[in-house]
């Protein structure tokens, strides 16, 4: 199922886009695709990422998506 996937700071630098749709049916499913499809370095920001579903942290993994939810990839970052 097609989900929207939003990127942020590094991210979307590492995937060299600001948003795209991405078939997936969980966030470690997508978390693999995204690995795949963009390479090395966005799959370093991939693992320390905070991940939000329709703006609430993802804390299950293996928790289906529903087809058009919004997923975002926020990397760590400081500043204030």
């Amino acid at each position: 199922m097609p989900v929207r996937v939003r990127y942020f700071a590094g991210a979307k630098a590492a995937a060299d886009r600001a948003e795209e749709r991405v078939a997936a049916a969980t966030v470690a499913e997508l978390r693999t695709a995204l690995a795949e499809r963009h390479g090395p370095g966005l799959e370093r920001i991939l693992k320390v990422a905070t991940i939000l579903v329709d703006g609430l942290t993802a804390r299950d993994e293996h928790a289906p998506l529903a087809e058009g939810v919004t997923v975002e990839v926020l990397p760590p970052f400081a500043g204030g």
